[in-house]
């Protein structure tokens, strides 16, 4: 009986060696990779966070809203727990404005999330008027869309409103010459729901379809302790000016383009004196600004330039609020 049983557990590691060398062959690559698994979650973040606004029973009510999604090229998705007071005045209106919200208006966006219609009024938290649409469409947001919802699919827990676009506004300031969008401008904040976190945007790092040709703005490195912050202001000999500011633009522009401890560079000149320049220079590290001063670039801008150069003081700065910092962006 023994030997039987040691038989089939023989047989049954063969079959199963067998089975996995199989899926091997077929799939070459299965767990061989660095990536873990960590469940069926849902990690389609940071989406962009909005401010939903709608009437519900003769009062405007507001609602943050993370989850929104695009499906097709013309019918938007939103996506709301059912218990949300607000879901109701939709439901009997089939209206509702979707506000993005920038920076200045995230305060009180965080506010009209943290508390229920059915117990605060929330109609004047935030400066609106009436769109074409009819729907309440929020001063301070640089870019709203009233929608009409054409359809209601319902999953558990959730009302989802699949809505088209009736009307879109946007604040001049955020549009280009040509009046389109400029998200460089627009600067939406996005929610990343599993910290709970607003993410900032609007640096461009590339352009779609067309990489190879023109490289975008690589990824930044955070400030560190040891950051510097620093003003170059050089005198110009006034015949090399031309010449000058050709090797100083393209050295900023490969700086910004490919080191990510090059976090500014932003040269200006006087008015007055247009040979009196001054270069707003930010490193993330001490490490960056040697990495850059011995980049091929660098060195090619420093001896190219030195006899066009008549004086340079360069001036270390303490930022007075190191929250704020100017961020470069290259079209």
């Amino acid at each position: 009986m023994m030997r039987i049983l040691l038989s089939v557990v023989f047989l049954f590691g063969l079959l199963s060696c067998s089975t996995t060398e199989k899926n091997k062959m077929n799939h070459p690559n299965i767990m061989e990779t660095e990536k873990k698994n960590i469940g069926n979650l849902l990690a389609l973040y940071p989406k962009p966070m909005t401010v939903v606004g709608a009437e519900v029973d003769g009062k405007v009510n507001w609602l943050v809203v993370g989850h929104t999604g695009i499906i097709g090229h013309d019918r938007i998705l939103v996506s709301m727990s059912k218990s949300h007071y607000t879901n109701q005045g939709i439901r009997k209106s089939k209206k509702l404005s979707i506000n993005l919200v920038s920076r200045e208006m995230l305060p009180k966006a965080d506010y009209v999330g943290s508390v229920s219609g059915t117990s605060v009024d929330k109609s004047n938290v935030f400066e609106y008027h009436w769109g074409e649409n009819g729907t309440p469409v929020i001063d301070a947001s640089p870019l709203t869309m009233e929608c009409a919802v054409v359809d209601i699919y319902e999953t558990d827990g959730f009302d989802n409103f699949i809505c088209s676009i009736a009307n879109t506004y946007a604040a001049p300031d955020v549009l280009d010459a040509d009046r389109k969008l400029d998200y460089t401008r627009l600067k939406p904040v996005l929610f990343e729901f599993p910290t709970y976190s607003y993410i900032a945007t609007g640096e461009i790092i590339g352009k779609c379809l067309n990489l190879d040709k023109q490289p975008g703005m690589c990824a930044k490195e955070p400030m560190a302790a040891d950051g510097i912050v620093r003003l170059s202001k050089i005198e110009v000999y006034p015949q090399h000016l031309d010449e000058y500011m050709k090797y100083a633009t393209e050295v900023g522009e490969i700086s910004l383009r490919t080191e990510p401890g090059v976090l500014t560079m932003y040269a200006v000149g006087e008015k007055e004196n247009p040979y009196e320049i001054t270069i707003l220079e930010t490193y993330a590290s001490r490490e960056a600004y040697e990495k850059h001063i011995a980049s091929e670039h660098f060195q090619k801008y420093k001896q190219g330039t030195l006899h066009m150069v008549k004086s340079l003081v360069l001036s270390d700065q303490t930022p007075l609020n190191p929250a704020n910092r100017i961020n470069n962006f290259i079209q």
